[in-house]
C-alpha cells in the first residue's frame, strides 16, 4: 500500500513537470526543424502561468464543470495506472475524461469548438479499438490486465506483442494531437480550425486543460513502458529511453507530415487494429 501511494503521489507532482517539460523541447525541436530558434524549454510553464493570470471569460458556467471534470478524470486514470490498477478501467476513465471535453467544447455553441468537438468524436472512434486491442494483448501475454502484474513479469512483452506495440505508436499520434492526425485541435499554429476544440476556452480554464495534456501524455507513455518492463532496472532503463524515442519520433513525424482528413484517421487506424493489432493477437493465441 505504500508503495502504492508513492507511485500515485509521485505521478501527480511529477508528471506536469515532466509533460511541460517535454512539451517545452517539443516546441523547440519544431522550431529547429523549421530554421528558426524556438521558445525556451520552459516556455510551457510561462504559458500556463500567464494564462493563470488572465480574466476568466467563458460563454456560460457548466462549460468550466465539464472541464473541471475532464481534469479530474485524466487525474484519476493515471493514479489507477500507475497505482498499478486494471488496465480495461484505466481505458474506461480516460474515456470519460474525453467524453467531458467534447461536452465541454459542445456547450460552448461555437461553430468552431462543434467542429472540433465532432472530430474529437471520429479521432476517439480511431483509435479506441488499438487501445482496448493493446490491453487485451497484455492480458493474453501475462494473464492478467493489472499493471502490477505486467510490470513485475519476468519477461518483456515487446517481442509477443510487437505487432500490438507499433500498432499502439502509430494511434499515439492521434492521442499526442500530432499531423497528420490532430484534426480537432492543435497544440501548434497550424490548426485550420483557429484552435478547433478549446477555441472557447481561456485563462485557468484553458490553463487547466493544457496541464492535463502534460499529465495524459505522460500516462500514454506509461503504456510503451509497459511492453519493455520485466521487473529489472534494465528493463525499466529500456522503457524509459524506448518512451522518450517513441515522443520525439511523433514530433518528427508532427513536423514531416501534412494534416489529413478524418477518413483517412479512422480508416489507417483501423487498418493499423486489424493487420498489427488482430492478426498479433492471433499469432499470441495460437502460440
Amino acid at each position: 500500500m505504500i508503495k502504492i501511494i508513492i507511485f500515485v503521489v509521485a505521478y501527480l507532482v511529477l508528471a506536469p513537470l515532466v509533460g511541460g517539460f517535454l512539451a517545452g523541447i517539443d516546441r523547440i525541436i519544431s522550431a529547429r526543424m523549421q530554421g528558426r530558434v524556438g521558445p525556451p524549454v520552459l516556455q510551457p510553464f510561462y504559458d500556463v502561468l500567464k494564462l493563470r493570470e488572465k480574466e476568466d471569460i467563458t460563454v456560460n458556467k457548466v462549460q468550466d464543470f465539464y472541464v473541471t471534470c475532464f481534469f479530474i478524470f485524466v487525474l484519476v486514470t493515471g493514479g489507477i495506472f500507475f497505482a498499478g490498477g486494471d488496465l480495461l478501467l484505466v481505458i474506461f476513465t480516460l474515456t470519460l475524461a474525453s467524453v467531458f471535453l467534447i461536452v465541454a467544447a459542445f456547450s460552448s455553441n461555437s461553430p468552431y469548438s462543434q467542429i472540433g468537438a465532432e472530430r474529437e468524436l471520429l479521432q476517439m472512434l480511431a483509435y479506441e479499438p488499438m487501445v482496448l486491442l493493446t490491453a487485451i494483448g497484455f492480458y493474453i501475454v501475462v494473464g492478467s490486465f493489472e499493471v502490477r502484474q505486467i510490470v513485475a513479469t519476468d519477461s518483456m512483452s515487446f517481442l509477443p506483442l510487437i505487432g500490438v506495440f507499433f500498432g499502439f505508436l502509430f494511434i499515439l499520434t492521434i492521442k499526442f494531437r500530432k499531423s497528420p492526425f490532430d484534426l480537432s485541435m492543435s497544440h501548434h499554429a497550424h490548426q485550420e480550425l483557429v484552435k478547433g476544440l478549446v477555441t472557447e476556452f481561456s485563462g485557468k480554464t484553458m490553463a487547466l486543460i493544457e496541464v492535463a495534456h502534460w499529465y495524459e501524455n505522460i500516462f500514454l507513455l506509461g503504456f510503451i513502458f509497459l511492453f519493455f518492463a520485466n521487473g529489472t532496472i534494465w528493463g525499466a532503463v529500456i522503457g524509459v529511453v524506448v518512451c522518450l524515442a517513441a515522443y520525439f519520433l511523433e514530433v518528427f513525424i508532427d513536423n514531416c507530415f501534412a494534416r489529413m482528413k478524418w477518413q483517412v484517421a479512422i480508416n489507417s487506424a483501423w487498418i493499423v487494429a486489424l493487420v498489427l493489432g488482430m492478426i498479433n493477437l492471433f499469432i499470441v493465441y495460437l502460440v
